[in-house]
């Protein structure tokens, strides 16, 4: 299982969300760049950015901070934030993204996914952010009404990477993740699946890297809070589901 160590990024701060709410910030860091690289330092092979104005807005008010990101790291970046149609995506693909998150569009117009995918093989992950199993959209603002469930069936031939799955009653809470809600993912695709919201140790993740539903596991975990407020230790971690694998 990998460990994605998270960057969010608004008005160009490395930040942190309580529950998805703009109003529950915490400022970690002024320098996301600089977050990355110790990121990289301690080991990780992965890096989730999100552009959280994005996500609210739709426009992609970040975007040179998402670059220069990529651009100082030789680890992939996988990001996402805002991205709404296919130009969006290839503004993230050019500024050095290896893989797209597509939240919203995912839910509102999957067929829009499936381009997405065709266009760009590989690099297309689709983000589901729910309250239990309703999905939640537009930076997690704005309820769907769509299963959480159904919905991660429907990409299963869409030539999707991945799936990234995030409770967002959890999310920065450091309570421990939902694993009910991902073991119903789990069954309900063959894609692999990242989790999100509510790691707060080492012994959850561990938690993660157990948890098979049919002899399917997860294929990653992203930690934000936990590693910022230090009850994660990022190289232990990762050192740590290196041996358990």
């Amino acid at each position: 299982m990998e460990l994605f160590p998270a960057i969010d990024i608004r008005g160009g701060r490395c930040v942190r969300l309580q529950r998805g709410d703009f109003a529950a910030e915490t400022v970690y860091d002024d320098d996301p760049v600089a977050v990355a690289r110790r990121f990289e330092t301690a080991g990780a092979r992965w890096l989730h950015v999100v552009d959280l104005d994005a996500a609210r807005t739709g426009t992609a008010e970040n975007l040179d901070t998402v670059a220069a990101v990529c651009a100082a790291v030789q680890i992939p970046v996988q990001t996402g934030g805002g991205v709404r149609d296919e130009d969006a995506a290839r503004r993230l693909l050019d500024a050095g993204a290896a893989r797209v998150v597509v939240g919203t569009v995912a839910v509102e117009s999957p067929d829009l996914v499936d381009r997405l995918c065709h266009d760009h093989p590989g690099r297309i992950v689709v983000g589901l952010d729910a309250r239990g199993r309703d999905v939640a959209v537009r930076g997690w603002t704005e309820g769907s009404g769509a299963d959480l469930v159904d919905l991660a069936g429907r990409f299963a031939a869409s030539g999707v990477a991945a799936m990234v799955v995030t409770e967002i009653g959890r999310d920065g809470t450091m309570t421990g993740p939902d694993v009910d809600q991902l073991g119903a993912v789990l069954r309900a695709t063959n894609l692999p699946v990242i989790a999100s919201g509510g790691v707060g140790s080492l012994d959850d993740l561990l938690v993660l890297r157990a948890l098979q539903v049919g002899g399917h596991g997860l294929a990653g975990a992203i930690v934000g809070r936990a590693i910022y407020e230090g009850r994660l230790d990022l190289a232990e971690a990762l050192q740590a589901l290196a041996v358990s694998a």
